[in-house]
């Protein structure tokens, strides 16, 4: 048992040499909305959405680096708040009605993030300014 202790702490010390690439990318074309919407989306979003992401110290150790780069990874490739303005407005519209899709149906911001980040956590009153956002982006007037 104690061979089998030792060899998996052998495996975690070699996997910690080779770090994966946490990089933020330059802002080409942040997205532009009010001040209100904004704060919202960086305290709730742009760690996963966005090249401003804020690594936190677990994402340097194996294998939860892994978990959280591939997270971010994917959070940036299917929407991407600091190259938002790059896209044809009706692409920003619809991407913004999805936003406001997945935070009523309560997919984002994903549980498993709300549990180290309890500060992300939308309130009722950041759900509405979100609602009002999506509906006046779509030119729904609910």
């Amino acid at each position: 048992m104690k061979r089998i202790l030792y060899l998996l702490f052998a495996v975690f010390l070699f996997f910690q040499l080779f770090p994966v690439s946490r990089e933020n990318p330059p802002v080409t074309s942040e997205i532009v909305t009010s001040q209100e919407v904004k704060n919202i989306l960086k305290r709730s979003c742009y760690d996963c959405h966005s090249n401003e992401t804020i690594w936190p110290a677990y994402s340097y150790v194996f294998p939860v680096s892994y978990l959280v780069t591939n997270h971010v990874t994917e959070g940036r490739e299917e929407l991407n708040f600091s190259e938002f303005g790059n896209l044809p407005e009706r692409k920003q519209n619809k991407k913004i009605y999805e936003v406001w899709e997945q935070v009523e149906e309560g997919e984002m911001p994903p549980k498993d993030y709300l549990l180290l980040h309890p500060s992300a956590r939308l309130s009722e009153k950041d759900k509405e300014v979100l609602k009002n956002w999506a509906n006046q982006s779509s030119g729904d007037s609910e």
